[in-house]
């Protein structure tokens, strides 16, 4: 069965018009005006689409196989989005970060999908001091193991290919919100700011310490393919590997990316002082950045310009003023738009996602616009609405097409 999967899998990833879009996320990802490019990311809403019930495997790996192939004819029968289908079957590197000396904890929700609650571990300030320095630990045998499993099972079939990326969390703020607690870290920024510049300085000194780790792995993986970069473009591109690349890959030969979906509600003073000027010494490292995912933008676009080094993406959220970020961006960072989904997760209503699309298109006309549906995380039900969300973007961005 796994077997068969992976042959339409095959089959499909030698259809032309993954050449096409392959071709049209380079030309995008390099900053040359074209269509604008469609994406949708399911997310919550793929128990909807692909539950569990869908699935015969009863091997706990073999169902993550299953279910992963699945996806991919989904996505092609069903989505027909700007996403590259490739004949690739990626194992990914088996590794961990440990030695925090705190670990995040939640309150998890009683109801099912709920929203979990901060629950911190950093109660009172002197509480930090027990942080550490963390350490990456790879696990070469398991990586080769579940190399040998994709192999034996699919390798005849797909390229199946050890793709050795890993990830280091350049954004900081989220994970030192986890371990205090969002409410505690706003106060903070007004009640003890030292003690907070001094948690941040921590902080980023070790995914300092964790980037140069990472480089020292032998044979990392470029992530300039079909890889998932930001919050949520497509990573192909000619502008990395950077020069100078000699086969070993170094973090400035790849994308990296940090957002502040936390400091939404804070003034762009203050984002500046506690975050960006952290997650730039970070991002200087990497060859071409990525920034934000849900938080609203609008008044921070020029702080954010001037610490992201070499930016090439912007998440332009459902908050954030498109004619801001029209202006702020133009043909020089890539206008990655994320529209609401509600129109589409509450009750679909085609009329108003019509509308909005083109209103974005009209605004940000000479832009190097994409536009990527997440976050949805129900669809009622109702899979159609994500193919027919799809079909709407691509009939108005084909009208505006010479």
């Amino acid at each position: 069965m796994l077997r068969d999967l992976a042959k339409q899998v095959a089959e499909i990833a030698a259809h032309p018009q993954n050449v096409a879009n392959r071709a049209e996320w380079k030309r995008h990802n390099g900053l040359r005006r074209g269509k604008a490019m469609v994406l949708c990311f399911p997310e919550g809403a793929w128990q909807e689409l692909l539950p569990d019930d869908v699935l015969t495997a009863t091997d706990p790996d073999f169902r993550r196989f299953e279910w992963h192939l699945r996806h991919i004819i989904y996505r092609w029968q069903h989505l027909r989005d700007d996403n590259v289908i490739e004949p690739v079957w990626k194992v990914g590197l088996a590794y961990r970060t440990a030695g925090w000396g705190l670990e995040p904890a939640q309150k998890p929700s009683p109801e099912r999908r709920g929203a979990w609650t901060f629950d911190p571990v950093i109660r009172e300030p002197a509480d930090a001091d027990k942080l550490r320095q963390p350490d990456l630990a790879v696990d070469e045998e398991q990586t080769r193991r579940n190399l040998e499993i994709a192999s034996d099972l699919l390798g005849d079939i797909l390229d199946v290919r050890l793709h050795r990326r890993i990830d280091v969390d350049c954004s900081l703020i989220g994970h030192l919100v986890r371990l205090r607690g969002l409410n505690e870290i706003m106060l903070d920024m007004c009640d003890r700011p030292q003690w907070l510049h001094r948690v941040m300085t921590f902080l980023t000194e070790a995914a300092e310490r964790l980037l140069d780790q990472v480089e020292q792995v032998p044979d990392l993986s470029l992530n300039n393919g079909d890889d998932y970069v930001g919050s949520g473009g497509v990573g192909y591109t000619d502008d990395l590997p950077a020069p100078g690349f000699n086969g070993r890959v170094r973090l400035r030969d790849l994308w990296g990316g940090a957002e502040a979906q936390e400091l939404a509600l804070v003034s762009p003073m203050m984002h500046e002082e506690f975050v960006l000027r952290y997650q730039g010494r970070l991002l200087e490292r990497f060859g071409l950045n990525c920034y934000g995912c849900c938080e609203d933008v609008t008044h921070k676009m020029e702080v954010i310009k001037r610490h992201i080094p070499r930016l090439r993406r912007l998440s332009v959220s459902p908050w954030t003023d498109l004619r801001v970020a029209a202006e702020a961006l133009q043909d020089r960072v890539v206008f990655s738009w994320k529209p609401n989904p509600a129109p589409v997760t509450l009750d679909f209503d085609e009329e108003r996602i019509r509308r909005e699309i083109n209103h974005c298109l009209d605004i940000a006309d000479g832009c190097i616009v994409e536009m990527i549906l997440k976050d949805t995380h129900t669809v009622q039900g109702h899979p159609d609405r994500l193919h027919n969300w799809v079909g709407i973007a691509n009939e108005v961005t084909a009208a505006r097409m010479p």
